[in-house]
């Protein structure tokens, strides 16, 4: 369903009442932003809770160790980006 809503001059949207309740959108919540031509995409960025992490580093460490990456791969990838910085 359309909605309508205007940019401030501050370059700020206010999200309609109707959507922000539909969505479960919170004051604080972070968005990514996403635009191609005249098109704008706002998608929420949702922390995700401890059992969802938990699951997310599991699939994380199978695919690693099917790509046969080891710990010490992973320390000398950190080491090598560490020591890159100015």
């Amino acid at each position: 369903m359309p909605m309508l809503t205007v940019m401030s001059s501050r370059g700020q949207v206010v999200l309609p009442k109707k959507l922000r309740l539909a969505l479960n959108l919170a004051e604080g919540t972070h968005f990514v932003v996403f635009f191609e031509g005249d098109n704008i995409l706002l998608k929420p960025i949702k922390t995700p809770s401890v059992s969802e992490f938990s699951k997310l580093l599991a699939r994380a460490r199978a695919w690693a160790k099917s790509a046969g990456i080891t710990d010490q791969d992973v320390a000398d990838a950190i080491k090598t980006v560490r020591n890159k910085r100015p």
